[in-house]
């Protein structure tokens, strides 16, 4: 299974950046997590198809209307799945 790591960085606290990402993910039908990071950026770790995994990491480098991302790191794995399911985790 792919597996997409992103680590989101600007004015991305605050603004419904991971009820963002969280509706995305759902509607891609992707598994995984998103959370706030204490330094003040987003993490999100995703597993699914490839293509759908790459829909979602375009969606993030936009984000909701009051964000604004400066930056987004990528790391791509293939793992065994690990979650069942996308949640708001912190």
């Amino acid at each position: 299974m792919d597996r997409v790591h992103l680590l989101i960085r600007g004015r991305v606290q605050g603004v419904g950046f991971r009820y963002f990402a969280w509706e995305r993910a759902r509607e891609l039908g992707l598994a995984g997590e998103v959370r706030n990071r204490p330094e003040g950026l987003v993490e999100v770790i995703a597993e699914g198809k490839r293509a759908r995994l790459q829909e979602l990491a375009d969606a993030v480098r936009v984000g909701p209307r009051a964000a604004r991302v400066s930056t987004v790191e990528e790391t791509w794995s293939e793992a065994p799945p690990g979650y069942s399911g996308f949640r708001i985790t912190g």
